[in-house]
């Protein structure tokens, strides 16, 4: 099954359709049955999938000879880098890295 999963990704690809290509690789589909998982990082990323996988689960059943063949999408978010911009979030990104900067700051009586 991911051999045929990566040759159609590889055709994708060479017809120009890269995103959907991506989609498929960004990580390996786990085969549980006939059910086969696919995680993808976020909920756009799974409709955009969704919306152009119907050409590759009639590959697959048709190469696989199997038409009880479904695919699962499960979203993944983990969540994204925060970024510290005034100074008090820079000090509280620093005292998670470092507890011990919250001692200093008391010690010191300095202002954030």
């Amino acid at each position: 099954m991911l051999l045929l999963w990566n040759k159609f990704a590889q055709r994708l690809t060479d017809q120009g359709k890269r995103l959907m290509a991506t989609y498929m690789q960004m990580n390996d589909p786990v085969l549980n049955g006939t059910t086969i998982t696919l995680e993808l990082p976020n909920q756009s990323t799974k409709e955009e999938f969704l919306s152009g996988y119907h050409d590759l689960l009639g590959y697959l059943r048709g190469k696989l000879h199997n038409h009880d063949i479904t695919i699962e999408v499960k979203v993944n978010e983990v969540s994204e880098t925060k970024y510290a911009f005034t100074p008090q979030e820079k000090f509280e990104k620093l005292k998670t890295i470092n507890p011990n900067i919250e001692l200093l700051k008391k010690l010191f009586d300095l202002d954030v």
